[in-house]
């Protein structure tokens, strides 16, 4: 099998993997396994008042942090039982350096087409060739995704300076407004090409493979690697270490210290109030990350 050959099979077990991830990653309402992202923005501070004059910036209660967490995506590894146990002619024959023909053995499968799978998926590409893997974006609609859930994984807010005036002090503390939303999607599979190896069969003469029974057996072998692999294989996603996947989810802020506004009732109600001001400041930038292990 020359290095072509071996790159469509290669193919051929990342399009099987998509077509039931064993792990896989979902949107939840909160309580994710995977982590908690923090979303902060600046809220006025209470109002101040007095009965003679305007309250001074002193004594002014200056804007405060408002922070949410999201803990919206959740990791679940499927069970799945180990591969077909080998005959010792279950899998496809190669030739030796001594011109020998032998069948592969489950260490040969792994190392010549699923741990090479798995290098490819865990990639930080995301094309066909990372089929049943996960990224983020900030669109509902992404070519040759899934959408997972239309609930966003993250939300970025900041204050919303337009809702703030001095002529309603007291203003509401917490007047919010939706930056950018952040979507989880798998991405799709592509069925591929390839020449289909030959095994020894019962009397020991060499048979194609049918092509349900070599994708049944590239199937069972990268799902189980997948989630039991012991030497490094195991596909993983965290927040913390890996290759980022699709769009940084951006926590912004207004940057500003407090904008003092005041407001005259009657002679007997001075009135003032601190609202959210500054320029947008990017506080951390989160990544949905992909690994082995």
């Amino acid at each position: 099998m020359d290095d072509t050959k071996l790159a469509e099979v290669i193919d051929q077990v990342a399009y099987q993997y998509s077509l039931n991830p064993s792990v896989t990653l979902s949107q939840v309402s909160s309580g994710g396994n995977l982590g908690t992202l923090s979303d902060t923005r600046l809220q006025a501070g209470a109002q101040s008042t007095s009965a003679t004059s305007f309250p001074s910036e002193a004594t002014t209660a200056e804007p405060s942090t408002v922070t949410v967490n999201y803990a919206r995506i959740s990791k679940t590894e499927a069970s799945v039982s180990a591969p077909t146990t080998d005959t010792g002619t279950t899998y496809p024959v190669y030739y030796t350096d001594t011109g020998e023909i032998r069948a592969m053995t489950i260490t040969d499968m792994k190392d010549t087409f699923i741990h090479p799978a798995i290098d490819q998926l865990v990639s930080g590409s995301t094309t066909t060739k990372q089929a049943g893997t996960y990224q983020i974006s900030t669109s509902t609609s992404l070519t040759g995704n899934t959408l997972i859930s239309s609930t966003p994984v993250f939300v970025d807010t900041r204050a919303d300076t337009s809702a703030y005036s001095a002529g309603s002090i007291p203003e509401t503390l917490d007047q919010p407004t939706t930056i950018t939303n952040y979507y989880l999607h798998r991405i799709d599979g592509s069925n591929t090409t390839y020449t289909s190896p030959v095994f020894i069969e019962g009397s020991n003469n060499l048979q194609e493979f049918a092509t349900a029974t070599f994708e049944t057996l590239l199937s069972e072998l990268i799902r189980y690697t997948a989630v039991s692999s012991t030497d490094g294989y195991k596909i993983t996603y965290s927040y913390s270490s890996g290759t980022n996947r699709g769009t940084g989810m951006a926590n912004t802020k207004l940057s500003g210290s407090g904008n003092r506004q005041t407001r005259f009732v009657n002679t007997n109600d001075y009135r003032a109030q601190e609202f959210p001001d500054g320029t947008p400041t990017t506080i951390d930038t989160y990544f949905l990350k992909i690994n082995k292990a």
